[in-house]
C-alpha cells in the first residue's frame, strides 16, 4: 500500500468542523488550543460556533481550515501514523501539506495563512469563483475567453474530469456562466468563497506573501509535496516557498497532481480535514484508488480500521 495524505480546500469549511475530533482526541484538541494561543484569538470558537458568515470570511476561513486539517492529521497519527509517499493540499490546504512534510512548523504556517487570508480579502475585486459541472477544461477555457478578457475571468482550478472552477469579477462570472450553460455545461454553481482566488486579481498578494514568508523557517521536505502549480513532487524548501507564493494567482492543477501520484504508485488517498471534497475528486480522477477520510471520530475509526494490518510503503 502506498499512501498520499491530502488536505482540504477552502469551501470545505462548515460550522462545527473539528469539534467532535477535538472532543475525542487529545492530539486534535492540542492543535486547536495551540492555534488559539498562536493567533491570540479563539480560532476554535470560529470553527466550532461560527457564525457561518464569519467562518466564510477568508480571513477566518483559512486559519480555521488549516487548524482543522492539522488537528485531523494529529488525530490520525495518534491512532495509526501511516507513512506517506506524498502529501498534497488543494489551495490553502497546501499549507497543511507543508506542515505534514515538516517544511513549516504549525506555528509558522498558521501565521502565514492568517496573513494570506488578510491579503486575499483585500483583493476581492468584487468577484468570486464558480464551479462548472459537466464540461472539460479546454472547452471551459475557450467558452470563457469568447465572452470575457482573461483579466476579468480565468480557469482557476482543474479539480476533476467534468469539474472545473472559474474565477473573476462578478460581471464576468455572470457572462461566463450564461455562455457556459448555453455551450452545454450541466451546472454553473457559485462557490462559498469571498474573492476571485487563483486568478490575476491576486497578483498583488504574491509579493506581499513572499515578504511574509521571510519570517518563517523553511526546511527540506521529509515527504515530497506535490505542488498545486507544477503538479510535481517538490522537496527543496526554496522552490516550495517560491511556488507557494505563486500559487495564489495560478491555477490549481489538481487533476495532474492526482494523476502524478497515482502514476508513481499511490493507491490510497487519505483526506485530512472537514468534508470529503478531495476524495470525491480523486474517485473521478483515479477510480481504481482507495479513498479514506479523517474529519470526525467515525471517519477516523473507519480509516484506522482500513489501514490496520497493511503496512504503508514510504518510498517513491
Amino acid at each position: 500500500m502506498s499512501i498520499a495524505l491530502l488536505f482540504s480546500p477552502q469551501g470545505s469549511q462548515a460550522v462545527g468542523m473539528g469539534r467532535a475530533l477535538a472532543d475525542a482526541s487529545p492530539a486534535a484538541r492540542a492543535r486547536f488550543d495551540e492555534a488559539d494561543a498562536i493567533l491570540g484569538c479563539s480560532i476554535s470558537d470560529v470553527a466550532w460556533n461560527g457564525p457561518e458568515e464569519r467562518l466564510n470570511d477568508t480571513r477566518w476561513t483559512q486559519p480555521a481550515l488549516l487548524t482543522a486539517s492539522i488537528a485531523a492529521l494529529a488525530a490520525l497519527r495518534e491512532r495509526a501514523d501511516p507513512a506517506a509517499a506524498f502529501v498534497a493540499g488543494h489551495s490553502v490546504g497546501e499549507y497543511a501539506a507543508l506542515v505534514a512534510a515538516d517544511v513549516l512548523s504549525f506555528a509558522d504556517a498558521l501565521r502565514l495563512v492568517a496573513r494570506r487570508g488578510e491579503l486575499m480579502a483585500a483583493e476581492t475585486a468584487g468577484g468570486g469563483m464558480s464551479a462548472v459541472i459537466g464540461m472539460e477544461r479546454e472547452t471551459v477555457r475557450r467558452t470563457v475567453e469568447a465572452v470575457a478578457s482573461p483579466a476579468d475571468v480565468v480557469v482557476a482550478n482543474d479539480n476533476a474530469p467534468g469539474q472545473v472552477v472559474i474565477s473573476g469579477t462578478a460581471d464576468a462570472l455572470a457572462r461566463a456562466g450564461d455562455a457556459l450553460r448555453a455551450a452545454g455545461a450541466r451546472r454553473v454553481l457559485p462557490l462559498n468563497v469571498s474573492g476571485p482566488f487563483h486568478s490575476p486579481h491576486m497578483a498583488p498578494v504574491v509579493d506581499a506573501l513572499a515578504t511574509a514568508f521571510e519570517a518563517a523557517t523553511w526546511n527540506e521536505a521529509q515527504v515530497p509535496v506535490v505542488s498545486n502549480v507544477t503538479a510535481e513532487p517538490e522537496t527543496d524548501p526554496e522552490r516550495l516557498r517560491n511556488l507557494l507564493a505563486e500559487q495564489v494567482r495560478s491555477p490549481v492543477e489538481w487533476v495532474a497532481s492526482v494523476r502524478r501520484m497515482a502514476a508513481d504508485g499511490v493507491d490510497t488517498f487519505i483526506e485530512c480535514g472537514p468534508g470529503s471534497a478531495l476524495t470525491g475528486m480523486v474517485r473521478r480522477i483515479a477510480p481504481e484508488a482507495r479513498t479514506l477520510n479523517v474529519s470526525d471520530p467515525a471517519t477516523l475509526a473507519a480509516t484506522v480500521e482500513a489501514l490496520r494490518g497493511e503496512p504503508a510503503e514510504a518510498s517513491v
